[in-house]
């Protein structure tokens, strides 16, 4: 724990700083599981371009979990140290995929990235000009979500524009 850089912590608590990174530690595990798991099951038309997405994002998942994990010991707790606690921990939950086709997918998956964005959008909030060096860090993961959220809004209305296009043609 790093009792200097705690110090410059004001007009907020470290254990709720501490109590809100494990809820977003748990997102970001289940997020990253998601689109790991929607990378392997999507099927339909352009679902390469719809994997590439998925597997890029699912990477930055994992490494917004590590950044957060470092936070949350740098401010001395423990990250979550049971997937179990996810569940019970989680701000945006885990949908399972139950509709495989890349649209469906597509549409889950921006849903996430909306709920991401809401919590980090009220963890730079809770720490603007009280504890910079989370606030970086969230604000630096909010950057990477409202980023997603348009890469996969981008593929999902790309796939439907053409789809229609398809259907007019074919009509």
């Amino acid at each position: 724990m790093a009792r200097k850089g705690n110090s410059i912590i004001k007009g907020v608590e470290i254990s709720e700083i501490i109590t809100v990174l494990n809820k977003a530690y748990a997102d970001e595990w289940l997020a990253y599981y998601q689109y790991f798991i929607e990378a392997k099951v999507i099927k339909g038309i352009m679902k390469d371009a719809a994997i590439a997405e998925l597997t890029q994002h699912a990477a930055d998942e994992l490494r917004h979990a590590n950044m957060v994990a470092d936070r949350i010991l740098q401010l001395g707790g423990t990250p979550l140290l049971h997937p179990q606690e996810w569940f019970t921990h989680t701000n945006c939950g885990y949908e399972e995929p139950k509709d495989f086709d890349v649209v469906s997918i597509l549409e889950d998956s921006i849903k996430g990235e909306q709920c991401a964005i809401s919590v980090y959008s009220q963890l730079a909030d809770m720490t603007r000009n009280k504890d910079i060096v989370t606030y970086d860090i969230v604000s630096e993961i909010l950057a990477d979500e409202v980023e997603h959220e348009e890469d996969l809004q981008a593929l999902h209305d790309d796939i439907t524009e053409f789809i229609a296009d398809i259907k007019k043609n074919i009509n």
